[in-house]
């Protein structure tokens, strides 16, 4: 699961929103979610996000990975593909 954080205020977020949509339709064997960190505090705190938007890997409920701040949508590809299993990769459906 790849979450991101991330604050209607920011701006980077709101720039990185369509990329994240964008490699979660290439990526359908990861699950996208998006954590919203002024509704939820209790989660930002608990992993320790410092600056948004922030995307943390999990697998079985523990941190594989992290990346701090906007990204383009290959260089996300790329840093998925370092971590997720063999298969997760891009559907080539898009």
């Amino acid at each position: 699961m790849l979450a991101d954080f991330w604050a209607a205020w920011c701006g980077p977020c709101k720039a990185m929103t369509p990329t994240f949509a964008s490699v979660a339709r290439q990526m359908p064997a990861v699950r996208f979610i998006k954590v919203d960190s002024d509704a939820a505090p209790a989660a930002s705190a608990r992993y320790n996000i410092r600056s948004i938007p922030t995307l943390i890997l999990f697998e079985a409920g523990a941190e594989l990975a992290r990346l701090s701040g906007a990204v383009p949508a290959a260089q996300l590809t790329a840093w998925l593909l370092q971590h997720v299993p063999a298969g997760a990769g891009p559907s080539g459906s898009n």
